[in-house]
């Protein structure tokens, strides 16, 4: 892994963690091994390397959604699959949605990174909008409306969640938006 994909990593890590303010060029130099002004060859500023941690966790998130649609042809099954990705980071030491935890951030971050944060969000409405429409839980015009609630339910389901560090009640309250209706059961 190179120097760069190290830095990443060691960025996606703690911005799960303590979000955009937690990217400490000095830390993560030291986590991943390097001199902290070898982190500036890659990224020249701290809003350069929190773009970029942005960006390739809605790229990584992008490709796990196709691979649930494409490891799938029921899009029901893909929907009932949805609240895992999400689930995943919290069986990660209690980390966050990074994307999510940058939002919270949102009046404090610099414009290249409020740019991915907000792709973030786009590419999994208009995933959860495409598959709704496939699986004709509800009409085309009102697939992006329930995809943002169901987006947003569930994100914040995880911060529930990870304020109590209980993993259980994230699965209780992604079942009872089950029951609720609204993500399908």
């Amino acid at each position: 892994m190179s120097s760069r994909e190290k830095i990443l990593a060691a960025a996606k890590r703690h911005a799960q963690a303590r979000g955009y303010s937690g990217l400490n060029f000095r830390v993560l130099a030291e986590e991943v091994g390097i001199n902290a002004a070898s982190i500036y060859h890659h990224f020249p500023s701290k809003a350069d390397l929190g773009a970029a941690v942005a960006k390739r966790y809605w790229e990584d998130s992008a490709a796990v959604l196709e691979a649930l649609s494409a490891g799938s042809a029921d899009p029901i099954r893909c929907l009932r699959q949805y609240p895992d990705t999400f689930r995943k980071a919290l069986e990660n030491d209690n980390r966050m949605c990074l994307c999510s935890f940058m939002a919270a951030e949102y009046d404090d971050l610099p414009e290249p990174v409020k740019i991915e944060v907000q792709t973030f969000a786009d590419v999994n409405v208009a995933w959860l909008s495409r598959v709704l429409s496939a699986a004709a839980v509800v009409s085309s015009e009102e697939s992006e409306r329930r995809a943002r609630a169901i987006f947003a339910a569930v994100a914040g389901a995880q911060l529930f969640a990870r304020s109590r560090s209980d993993l259980a009640l994230y699965d209780a309250l992604i079942e009872s938006y089950r029951t609720a209706g609204l993500l399908p059961a």
